[in-house]
């Protein structure tokens, strides 16, 4: 059965385009089939970065937001949808208006929500109200992005005492220089860890930086996607 990945987080700049990309590049390199949509109108570094398998989607127009339920229910497959900032109220019209979560129920499809934080405490606060609305609703990931801060104790407090079922990762930091060199090229991280020529492409071991950095994150994925149903990942 399909599994919906929404990937997001209230608070901008968190790196949450960081996550979807790592996620398709995941779902790529364990030949997982995957689809992803770029909610991200303003950015679209999804759909820069993984243009052969990334479509733009509107969360405000129903027409367009449909085509994610569509999407899962037709092939089985892994569908990433990469959330701007202050997207949720959006989600929220499409989900309950159109009783997603029910549908999802119904044909057997997996929602799963990627909320990535750094250590602010705006951050926790917006996420604290979000899983209040949604832990029991869904599948909730906790992504603590380390590239955006170091010190997420106030964040641990509150998940061991509120949200016990919920699942916590840590996302290593990757060098900034490194990650804002892929960034200016729009380089996938196949590409960033692999491409040895050509214009922009990263040094030898900014490369080796890319390969351990992406490993640690698979990892953490690996440890979230064995407790999910019918994903087979090595």
């Amino acid at each position: 059965m399909s599994i919906i990945h929404l990937v997001g987080g209230e608070k901008g700049g968190v790196g949450k385009s960081v996550v979807s990309r790592l996620l398709s590049q995941y779902f790529l390199d364990q030949s997982l089939p995957f689809t992803a949509l770029d909610a991200d109108q303003s950015h679209s570094t999804l759909t820069r970065s993984y243009s052969d398998y990334t479509n733009a989607v509107n969360l405000d127009q129903f027409e367009s937001a449909d085509q994610i339920m569509e999407k899962a229910i037709e092939n089985d497959q892994q569908v990433l949808i990469d959330l701007p900032a202050q997207s949720e109220r959006f989600l929220e019209r499409w989900m309950e208006e159109n009783g997603v979560l029910e549908m999802c129920d119904e044909t057997g499809v997996t929602l799963v929500f990627w909320y990535v934080v750094d250590d602010g405490r705006d951050s926790t606060l917006l996420l604290d109200q979000f899983l209040t609305k949604y832990q029991n609703r869904m599948t909730c990931i906790v992504v603590k992005n380390q590239g955006r801060g170091s010190d997420f104790s106030h964040l641990d407090q509150l998940a061991g005492a509120s949200y016990d079922n919920v699942m916590m990762i840590d996302l290593p930091a990757l060098h900034s220089p490194t990650m804002r060199k892929i960034d200016k090229q729009s380089f996938s991280f196949w590409a960033a860890a692999h491409v040895k020529e050509g214009e922009g492409h990263l040094g030898m071991m900014e490369r080796q930086r890319v390969r351990v950095w992406q490993n640690k994150a698979y990892s953490a994925f690996k440890h979230v996607f064995d407790q999910l149903p019918d994903t087979y990942v090595e």
